[in-house]
């Protein structure tokens, strides 16, 4: 049984470190995704700083941004996580030919994966919602 143990052990840290290498490359790819997006609205925030939208507002619509990314990616983590459960407890039933273990997602680790997947986007936001900040307006506006 110790052995048994030991295996579940390993495959979990290794499982484990696939997933935090994943999280470190979506943060990435999601600070890339941000800053594009501030370079190709520098018009948009030209105008709005013009208008009279203070640096601390175009920080905040950028981190609307990432919020609302955040917040839909893990939502739809969490709903296909669900849905996989189903075909995933039917294969587990199947090879153990019993009923007694079942797959789950408990509701706390449900809200503390879409919690962290709003944190991550907004660690990863803010750089570039920084730069979209001090943008300066005229330069914004010359720009094409």
């Amino acid at each position: 049984m110790k052995s048994v143990t030991d295996i579940i052990n390993t495959i979990s840290l290794v499982l484990i470190a696939f997933v935090a290498i994943s999280l470190i490359v979506s943060s990435i790819m999601i600070g890339v995704i941000t800053y594009i997006s501030v370079l190709e609205r520098r018009k948009e925030i030209g105008i709005l700083r013009a208008l009279g939208a203070s640096k601390h507002n175009i920080t905040e619509v950028f981190n609307a941004e990432t919020f609302i990314t955040g917040a839909l990616a893990g939502i739809i983590g969490i709903v296909t996580a669900l849905i996989l459960l189903i075909p995933g407890n039917k294969i587990i039933h199947h090879v153990l030919s019993s009923n007694e273990i079942n797959a789950s997602l408990p509701i706390t680790a449900a809200a503390g994966l879409i919690v962290l997947s709003i944190a991550l986007t907004l660690l990863a936001g803010l750089l570039p919602s920084r730069k979209a900040a001090k943008s300066d307006p005229v330069a914004a506006l010359r720009s094409e």
